[in-house]
């Protein structure tokens, strides 16, 4: 069961949700909307929110998410789809998106990220979502890319969060940790036999951890092959 949130923070899901297809074969939208529903969280990432192909329709019913959810889609340059190459931010209805960016990133295979800057009550907050690609080279492109972007806009506490696809924070994330802690809170792939911990949020340094773990139960080890992550998150 996960905790209530811890207090003066605020609760962030990153979740990979392989477009709806569950580990039990089943396409089951609403399934995975109950889940991040029962997450009671503020900010929900998402990747893999939208399918491959073009126009990329998303994996979630347009008009179900807000009321299944209790979340608001960030918006997106597209009318079919909650997400930007997969990625995808849910906030609470009551926060202030003040700008929201979305990012090509380089690489081999077509990436991007999702930047949200916002407000939530009286605490500002940039959200970077993204997927980043399958090759190591690839990778570390697309971080030096979010970082150059970061370094173009105003100072914000900023924490990216996603399926990082990186097995080893010493070499294939080097750059990312210099200016961010990286946190994994727990091995989340492949959801019916955790091995990897591929699912990460980093924090930079105007935001703490009070609590954080991986949501294991049977029901999202059936609903997607990653189990979703979550932190609480406090301003320093």
């Amino acid at each position: 069961m996960i905790p209530a949130v811890a207090p003066q923070s605020l609760r962030i899901v990153s979740y990979n949700i392989r477009k709806a297809m569950g580990t039990d074969r089943r396409r089951d939208p609403e399934r995975i909307m109950r889940i991040i529903r029962s997450l009671h969280a503020d900010v929900v990432v998402l990747q893999e929110a939208d399918r491959r192909r073009a126009p990329r329709p998303s994996a979630l019913p347009l008009d179900r998410v807000e009321a299944v959810t209790g979340l608001r889609p960030v918006p997106t340059p597209s009318d079919v789809s909650i997400g930007w190459h997969g990625n995808a931010v849910l906030v609470r209805p009551s926060a202030k998106i003040d700008r929201v960016a979305h990012l090509t990133l380089p690489g081999v295979e077509p990436r991007g990220a999702m930047v949200a800057d916002l407000h939530l009550g009286a605490r500002q907050l940039r959200v970077i979502a993204s997927h980043l690609g399958l090759l190591r080279p690839s990778r570390k492109e697309q971080l030096s890319a979010m970082i150059a972007h970061l370094d173009a806009c105003a100072a914000c506490p900023t924490l990216i969060a996603g399926d990082l696809n990186e097995w080893s924070q010493k070499v294939g994330l080097g750059r990312l940790a210099k200016r961010f802690t990286i946190h994994a809170p727990g091995k989340s792939y492949h959801a019916r036999m955790p091995v990897a911990f591929l699912d990460r949020i980093a924090l930079d340094q105007h935001l703490t951890v009070r609590q954080g773990g991986v949501i294991e139960t049977a029901q999202t080890r059936r609903a997607s092959d990653h189990l979703p992550i979550w932190l609480d998150v406090a301003h320093r």
